[in-house]
């Protein structure tokens, strides 16, 4: 059976055939394609995505996925199984590793920026998912973002908003260190100091450098290599979704977030740049 025909493109979130070009080579292939066979898929999965992005940059539920899109059902379910079996952050990395190569650096990052952000969770968060912090005063939970120089994802992961930055870095750092070997140095805040940077250098051979506050700094200020991975963040949270944390389970609501970096760095990746203007 062949797929339904696509709806014309009606929301600014929906894929340019530039962008589902990039896509479409980096998803798993189709359980009735493979040697263990399976059900023929009854959605266009360029739609599937397509709706899933709608709910990232929108912020909606998923029961209210408008009606031109597949049932809500049926991309929660791609959603979900792509997820937990790693084929979201699978093309991050891909695209991640297209930029870089566009931008004459070597496919993978040598060095990374990590920082932390702790947002609200609703009602549907757990308690066993959640936390307080302290600090920022917000109920909920914290994701810990890995970025390189470009600010493109390394490795997410997200936690109750009490655990501590350094904590959790170490969680990170395990997780994305056989992905990513080549790995040797990472920047962060005063939060990523003290006994992290012994432990990076004698368990992962990984150099942990901070950057401190300028000696007058009044409020936030900008630092050198921070930069980075705080406009990161702000890539995040410009995605509805990612504004309040809703789900019920952690690894979804990293999801999420990289759903939202994967709808970044298409746009990045299918830009239409200005055409220098002749030389007289």
């Amino acid at each position: 059976m062949g797929n339904p025909p696509r709806r014309r493109a009606g929301y600014p979130t929906d894929l340019t055939d530039a962008q589902w070009q990039l896509i479409e080579p980096l998803l798993p292939a189709p359980a009735c394609t493979r040697p263990s066979g399976g059900r023929p898929e009854t959605n266009d999965r360029r739609d599937v995505i397509n709706a899933i992005f709608y709910v990232v940059d929108n912020g909606i539920k998923w029961r209210a996925m408008p009606s031109e899109y597949p049932p809500w059902s049926s991309v929660y379910k791609h959603f979900a199984r792509w997820a937990e079996d790693g084929t979201v952050l699978h093309i991050c990395n891909e695209l991640a590793r297209m930029i870089r190569l566009s931008a004459g650096r070597c496919p993978r990052p040598v060095t990374g920026i990590i920082d932390s952000q702790s947002v609200k969770a609703a009602e549907t968060v757990g308690k066993a998912s959640r936390g307080y912090d302290a600090g920022k005063k917000i109920n909920g939970r914290k994701r810990h973002v890995l970025v390189d120089m470009f600010g493109l994802p390394i490795a997410v992961l997200v936690t109750p908003a009490d655990i501590r930055d350094g904590d959790a870095a170490q969680v990170l750092l395990v997780d994305c260190r056989q992905d990513n070997p080549q790995l040797a140095m990472i920047w962060g805040d005063s939060a990523y100091g003290g006994n992290l940077i012994e432990w990076a250098e004698d368990e992962l051979r990984i150099t942990v450098k901070t950057v401190r506050p300028l000696p007058d700094q009044v409020g936030f200020k900008v630092h050198p290599r921070r930069w980075r991975v705080e406009r990161s963040l702000s890539w995040i949270t410009q995605r509805r979704r990612n504004a309040r944390d809703y789900e019920r389970r952690a690894d979804y609501s990293a999801a999420h977030i990289l759903w939202a970096f994967v709808l970044v760095m298409t746009r990045r990746l299918t830009r239409k740049r200005p055409t220098p203007r002749r030389a007289r």
